[in-house]
């Protein structure tokens, strides 16, 4: 089975039929737009010196290849069509309309259009390919045509994507060489040897293999009560304990402790199971696979980019292995301004303690990577303080694409901890199934503080497409009982299923906080003398910090730490100026390392349905990004950089040699924050985030939060939530242990509630 998973996560051929419902004349009009981006460009116009085995070969097949190729224009349509919200697809759709026209390109190009030749006005694909350059860079500087420019940012995002990140059937993509990448093999690193079992099987049903002859039998075998529906064909009724949907940070420990507790647990979780021998660390499919709705999704603005983790594990599974505990003023904030003892309680620091303790939390690190070991120099040279980050792996992890699956299986994801501890207790995990709303009816009683639960949940209805026996889309629904449900699907799909569910709490949905974050880069030539080894993707992910703080009143403005960076993710962030421009910066990507800078928002946003994210920071977020930025620049330079820049829509690049400090404090007072691209801004920049918290926060009571400090809904008994979205506001560092410890104390506060009401667990039935 662990062989069929990997396939999934493999290269595709390219006899693959697409099903985008783009025009033969839209899909033209793509191409000519993706070889803007992408141009093939003369050999005799880039003199670069590639570094080690960047050969003359590979660049040159490099420079000649175009946007227009290898099915890119395919691929994108591809995404456009089915993975992103309505309006981008209407933006987009009606541009390349438009362009397919020769009126409309008249209307959208001006005189730039014109041909010598009869008809003379021509459409967009039939303009020389330098005009068509003219064209797109006019629309990056003109606010006027905002619609146009969000149109065309969205597809250089994802021409440049799909050009760097897809693999054919050998694993291979004939860019990497010339740009310096390699697939680090693990397999040589990691021996095999021994084909470990699965660690969830036992416990694991999972939907993409099942059939309808299959799925009942292993609901059973697994120790369910479940029952085909009389009235429905494609139904089924399962009865257990609890169930939780989800099984990241918060899914996965409250499994185990639910479970560990005598209570039969169901878990949900919409994305599938993979394990370490099924990882490929092939980005373009990995990302596909591993993380929500393909790893495309960005709030409605376009102004960020979000990441959250789809897969059994959640975000455990592809997280970057900060392993942070929550800051002690955080906790004091929360205990004492939001009227939440849980956060100051002994109880919770001894939580912190038995999660670091379960996925292996180590404080040290053998070696670093380039990224790191140029935070850690350049912090050292201006003596600035920089610490090492606590990882949950062992100190001498050394795998830079844990956010694509751990392949060495040394980071401890939830998937390998908790969920392995709720499986040996009997929990039940049902992959590949979404959950669709929460079974409810009138309560009849339950007063807290003075107000009544008006609603009891009884469990969760949820559906899951057949794939066996060749039933492709045909759609099966479960209806699931329990005497408690628990919500752990993240901050981004806690608050919609809520809200379908029928419940009104003004929080649900609200107080969205997302740690903005901005990158900066610098580049280091690899020469024979370079202090500092190695390439932008090799080594752990992070494994230093520094904290930028604020010389008044002392407080942390912003945290610096390193990114994961593979060739399709640094294709999609960097700035664009022209198609000379954009390839000479991708041949230097091996040595071009990146800090990030990331805050801990006062602003806010919102989420009330699913992919319908908002997000404002405020005055204050963006001035401590500014100074972030600022700092993240000086310690690049510090490090050796020869140039350095932002991700700002200009492209500006700061050559550090032979400048004085002057004009590197001009270049420094000229970056932008704002994010982009507002409506009547020539120069923004696109924030992105990986961290989602507090959009269903707990508070004192129902006019402060969503659900009480059990975790439990204000509206609804039986319902609780045990996942980032109870945070009462960011965290400011890395969430993981934040989230894990207060599920820990909410799952427990649950086993408590049951033994009350339930002394029974159905697991003791039989």
């Amino acid at each position: 089975m662990g062989k069929e998973c990997h396939s999934l996560l493999k290269g595709r051929k390219r006899e693959r039929k697409y099903n985008h419902r783009l025009s033969s004349s839209e899909i033209e009009t793509l191409a000519s737009i993706c070889d803007v981006f992408l141009p093939s460009i003369p050999k005799d116009s880039v003199t670069f010196k590639g570094n080690g085995d960047q050969t003359d070969e590979h660049i040159q097949s490099f420079l000649q290849a175009s946007g227009s190729e290898n099915y890119v224009p395919e691929e994108v349509a591809e995404i456009i069509t089915k993975g992103v919200f309505f309006e981008a697809v209407l933006v987009v759709r009606l541009v390349l309309i438009l362009l397919s026209s020769r009126l409309g390109t008249f209307l959208l190009c001006g005189f730039l259009c014109l041909g010598n030749k009869w008809p003379y006005l021509n459409t967009f694909s039939s303009i020389p390919l330098e005009k068509r350059e003219q064209v797109v860079q006019n629309w990056y500087k003109n606010w006027f045509l905002t619609p146009i420019r969000l149109g065309f940012i969205f597809i250089k995002f994802l021409c440049v994507w799909v050009f760097f990140s897809q693999a054919d059937e050998n694993s291979e993509n004939p860019a990497w060489e010339a740009i310096g990448y390699h697939v680090d093999n693990l397999d040589e690193r990691f021996s095999r040897k021994e084909e470990e079992d699965r660690p969830l099987e036992k416990g694991m049903v999972e939907t993409i293999h099942e059939t309808e002859s299959s799925f009942l039998q292993s609901l059973i075998q697994n120790g369910l009560t479940a029952t085909k529906d009389p009235k429905k064909g494609d139904a089924y009724n399962i009865k257990c304990d609890v169930v939780v949907v989800g099984s990241g940070c918060g899914g996965g420990v409250a499994a185990a402790v639910l479970a560990s507790s005598g209570y039969k647990v169901v878990v949900l979780e919409k994305g599938n199971y993979f394990t370490k021998t099924d990882y490929s660390e092939l980005e373009g499919p990995s990302m596909t696979q591993l993380y929500e709705n393909g790893g495309i999704l960005s709030t409605l603005d376009g102004k960020m980019t979000l990441m959250a983790g789809s897969v059994v594990g959640g975000g455990s599974a592809v997280n970057w292995s900060g392993s942070l505990k929550t800051p002690k003023e955080v906790l004091q904030e929360w205990g004492n301004d939001h009227k939440l003892p849980l956060f100051t309680s002994p109880e919770y620091d001894s939580a912190m303690n038995t999660v670091c303790e379960r996925i292996g939390v180590t404080e040290n690190c053998v070696k670093e990577g380039f990224q790191n070991e140029i935070l850690r120099k350049g912090c050292v040279r201006l003596g600035l303080e920089v610490k090492t980050i606590p990882r949950n792996s062992s100190e001498n992890h050394y795998c830079g694409s844990c956010n694509y699956g751990c392949k060495s299986g040394d980071k401890k994801g939830t998937d390998t901890t908790w969920l392995v501890d709720a499986v040996k207790a009997g929990a039940v995990i049902i992959s590949g199934c979404r959950a669709e709303k929460f079974i409810m009816e009138k309560s009849s009683s339950n007063l807290q503080s003075g107000r009544k639960r008006e609603k009891e949940c009884l469990g969760v209805i949820a559906k899951f497409n057949m794939n066996g026996d060749n039933n492709i889309h045909k759609q099966i629904l479960l209806r699931i009982e329990a005497k408690a449900t628990v919500s752990a699907c993240g901050a981004f799909l806690t608050p919609p299923l809520m809200i379908s569910s029928g419940l009104r709490n003004k929080h649900i949905g609200r107080n969205l906080h997302l740690h903005p974050s901005l990158m900066v880069w610098g580049y280091f030539p690899e020469e024979s003398s370079s202090e500092i080894k190695g390439k932008i993707y090799q080594g752990g992910i992070m494994t230093s910090v520094h904290k930028v703080i604020d010389s008044k009143s002392k407080n942390v403005r912003a945290i610096l730490e390193t990114p994961s960076l593979l060739p399709g993710s640094f294709a999609a962030i960097c700035p664009w100026v022209s198609g000379l421009d954009y390839k000479t910066r991708m041949l230097k990507y091996a040595r071009t390392a990146h800090l990030f800078v990331m805050i801990r928002d006062r602003g806010s946003g919102e989420v009330k349905a699913e992919r319908r994210i908002s997000h404002t920071p405020n005055k204050e977020d963006q001035e401590n990004s500014r100074a972030g930025l600022k700092e993240a620049l000086r310690i690049l330079i510090a490090a050796g950089a020869v140039e350095v820049g932002t991700h700002q829509s200009d492209g500006k690049i700061f050559k550090c040699k032979g400048t004085t400090a002057a004009e590197l404090e001009e270049y420094l007072d000229g970056i932008s924050v704002t994010q982009g691209p507002k409506s009547m801004v020539k120069n923004w920049t696109t924030y992105s985030t990986a961290h989602q918290m507090g959009s269903c926060r707990m508070g004192s009571d129902y006019t402060q939060g969503a659900v009480d400090d059990n975790g439990e809904s204000w509206e609804a008994q039986n319902l609780f939530v045990c996942d980032a979205s109870v945070l009462p506001s960011a965290v400011g560092v890395n969430p993981m242990i934040t989230v894990q410890a207060t599920s820990y104390c909410l799952s427990n506060k649950i086993v408590q509630i049951l033994r009350k009401k339930h002394p029974i667990p159905m697991s003791k039935l039989y």
